[in-house]
């Protein structure tokens, strides 16, 4: 049971100290003699064949260096998704089973789909927090539920709330690496005014500093530091220094690459030597039916990517090296894992230069993309190379992130290097394990009995199996015999060397017809024997599939899968879903100035209705600029500003177009009322129409215009509403963040209709 009893004074207490015992002072708890240090790396958005260390074209040499000391483990799987994966991998459950069967912003009422992880779920961080470790958790944090991501708590499933001591990172599922919102434990944290700042290279300074914090504040204290860096997830962006030694490299296209990737793979003993490379997965392009300015655009954006992957390896190699330098340094283990799923095809067929319009189903063209081609990789876009380089880098299986069906949505590569421990440096481990095993292999080695009863509340059991026999002795027993997998409809079953795999939908495709599980084609496949799922068995052998298909509705009964929904992008509009709302039925928000990084789910739901702004403010003598009220940003949003002294208005239709509507004479001095009125065109339910804009100062109308078209579905990613500034990234490039109102603002109310 955690916590352990209060302490109380075991010896005889009489009148007076001095016929008293000696007194006793509770000490602090104390890890497992011996316990290790322990550095947990979770990369986004990566597949089995991207980095060199399992003969991917993007150089890797801290995984070279940490796979040349330690294990590689080459039949590792996540959940194809990167919450469910990260629920998975904190807790020790599946996915399901801790509510977590889809990301956050896509969840429904369902016991399976809340994404919030429930208390009979406790996560690591915490056991480990209750047995002497000290916690920290730098980067992404996708497992706090979107509507408690604000200021107003609550913050029991913030990082902290979940065993972390430390927490510095972002709230969110991706975030912009040139202007991020993060927080420090619940703090927003401000905005660097370092020209070169990026995110990446953030996270391994804070990972850096706290490690030496806490090692010399108590240096007989393991650590626990868990880093989900955000890379390779998009936006794909990076320093043009990183980009430059990969041009010219992807040249041959993706066809040629996927060959080349198996043919490497082979040499380093990553895939069997009789692994056979799948087909291009249906709908995919091939290479050459390409013509020329296709394939320089695409081509430049896997350049783009490539850099994006080296960067984030440099800079978990920091991480790993100052670890090294601290004393007893050979007892750590360091678990690297390449991906929280497969690449990403969600940048659609021809690429994207703002996956905000996927996830409001608009496909984009290269032949709008390609007028940026120069501009990839910087702080303009938030771009994401075409799908069939995501399947490429899932070489040698098919499919992608999302078909959690297929290996290219579930096998990642997993490093393991534990200096003082693991004597076959060097090897290749192939036993079956998944997300859910790494919490028991770290209990056991740890010397740490999970807990039944966690902050008074009784726990689950935990789902996955140690494999920490696998460390030492490279041919200790398969644990892990059996593993359901489900994604967005994507299923699929694994028992004793068979694969049952029912694919859904193509990723690529964010609008998805009527999901019916009855008339879902099934695969089956020996991955004994057939490494990459290369050849269907179903044919021939229809009772082997009959049974893998009854165990994983059996399997789905006992997690929570159930029911099934296939739905994507129709389910991230909160507002259609259901979805809790901290201000419950208010319909008029009241905002003061100091207001800024409110989370996207706590900010008014504006999208599909009317609404106003009324900005009461003050004009110093001789004008003032700066934004009064801001939200979204780069990819989405709408900001009310002032610029020139004149009031603006501008709405950012995912970074297409962006209306701007503005007064023609400067603001008068003194207190004034500035409003806008934006009347949508649509009726109930209809959803993405225009809107008329009207701008008032003092009751005067000084401007009118009109939208043509407004956001859909989801406004941002990742950023929320600002008053009397712009955190995070701009809504348009008139400004320079963080573009502080230099007058006064005494509040802002957004009313809906």
């Amino acid at each position: 049971m955690l916590p352990r009893p209060d302490f109380h004074f075991p010896g005889n207490v009489g009148r007076t100290i001095e016929d008293s015992d000696a007194p006793q002072f509770p000490q602090p708890v104390q890890a497992p003699q011996g316990a290790p240090n322990v550095v947990l790396i979770l990369l986004d958005d990566a597949g089995y064949g991207q980095f060199s260390t399992f003969g991917g074209g993007i150089t890797s040499p801290t995984m070279d260096a940490l796979a040349a000391e330690g294990l590689r483990y080459t039949r590792f799987h996540t959940t194809a998704l990167c919450s469910p994966t990260r629920a998975a991998l904190i807790t020790g459950r599946n996915h399901h089973s801790a509510g977590t069967g889809v990301i956050g912003e896509a969840a429904t009422g369902y016991d399976g789909y809340t994404s919030i992880i429930p208390k009979s779920a406790g996560t690591i961080g915490e056991v480990l927090r209750q047995n002497g470790y000290m916690t920290a958790w730098i980067g992404k944090n996708h497992n706090t539920p979107a509507w408690e991501g604000s200021a107003a708590g609550p913050f029991d499933r913030w990082a902290n709330g979940l065993g972390f001591d430390y927490f510095y990172g972002f709230n969110a599922g991706d975030m912009n690496h040139w202007n991020p919102v993060l927080y420090e434990n619940r703090n927003l944290v401000p905005a660097s005014d370092d020209p070169d700042y990026y995110m990446t290279t953030d996270f391994a300074d804070k990972a850096i500093a706290w490690t030496r914090k806490v090692k010399t504040i108590a240096p007989e204290r393991p650590f626990f530091l868990y880093v989900a860096p955000g890379a390779t997830h998009s936006p794909h962006q990076v320093p043009a220094e990183w980009i430059k030694p990969f041009e010219g490299k992807f040249s041959e296209g993706w066809d040629a690459y996927r060959e080349h990737t198996l043919a490497r793979q082979k040499e380093l003993g990553v895939v069997p030597e009789n692994t056979d490379l799948t087909v291009r997965s249906k709908g995919l392009p091939a290479w050459d039916t390409l013509n020329d300015d296709q394939k320089r655009l695409y081509a430049r954006m896997m350049e783009v990517f490539a850099g994006y992957g080296a960067n984030v390896d440099h800079e978990m190699g920091r991480i790993i090296e100052a670890v090294k330098a601290l004393p007893g340094a050979d007892n750590t283990i360091f678990i690297y894992i390449a991906g929280d799923n497969g690449s990403s095809a969600e940048g659609g067929l021809e690429g994207s230069t703002n996956e905000n319009l996927f996830f409001n189903g608009f496909p984009e063209t290269w032949q709008e993309n390609i007028k940026v081609i120069d501009e990839l990789g910087g702080p303009k876009h938030f771009n994401h190379f075409p799908s069939a380089w995501a399947h490429a880098m899932d070489t040698p299986f098919q499919w992608t992130k999302q078909v959690a069906s297929h290996f290219g949505g579930t096998r990642n590569p997993m490093i393991v290097s534990w200096p003082g421990k693991i004597t076959d440096t060097g090897g290749v481990r192939d036993q079956f394990t998944h997300t859910i095993d790494i919490v028991p292999t770290l209990y056991e080695i740890i010397g740490i009995t999970p807990p039944e009863e966690l902050n008074g509340v009784t726990q689950k059991p935990i789902e996955g199996t140690s494999f920490a026999a696998s460390l030492l002795n490279a041919d200790a027993p398969e644990h892990r015999t059996k593993q359901y997998f489900e994604l967005l409809g994507n299923r699929g079953m694994y028992q004793d060397g068979w694969m049952a795999s029912a694919p859904a939908s193509a990723p690529w495709i964010s609008i998805r017809e009527q999901y019916d599980p009855d008339t879902q084609k099934w695969e089956l496949y020996n991955v004994e024997k057939d490494f990459s799922q290369a050849h269907d068995l179903a044919a021939e052998n229809p009772e082997k599939l009959r049974q893998l298909q009854d165990l994983w509705w059996a399997e789905a009964a006992r997690n929570n899968v159930l029911p099934l929904d296939g739905r994507a992008v129709e389910r991230l509009n909160a507002e259609a879903m259901g979805r809790p709302v901290l201000s419950g039925n208010a319909t008029s928000f009241t905002y003061y100035p100091g207001q800024v990084g409110l989370a996207a789910d706590a900010s008014p739901r504006v999208l599909n209705k009317s609404w106003t702004i009324t900005a009461n403010i003050e004009v110093p003598e001789g004008s003032a600029d700066g934004m009064i009220v801001t939200q979204g940003g780069l990819v989405g949003g709408y900001g009310l500003y002032v610029r020139d002294g004149k009031p603006t208005f501008v709405y950012n239709y995912l970074a297409l177009d962006r209306p701007t509507i503005a007064g023609a004479n400067p603001l008068p001095t003194g207190k004034v009322k500035l409003e806008v009125d934006f009347d949508y065109h649509g009726a109930a339910g209809e959803v993405g129409k225009g809107a008329t804009v009207t701008l008032k100062v003092n009751g005067a109308e000084v401007a009118k215009g009109q939208i043509l078209k407004t956001i859909p579905i989801q406004m941002s990613l990742g950023e929320g509403l600002d008053v009397g500034m712009d955190v995070g990234s701009a809504v348009d490039f008139t400004y320079q963040l963080p573009f502080r109102f230099s007058g006064s603002i005494a509040s802002v109310t957004i009313a809906l209709r």
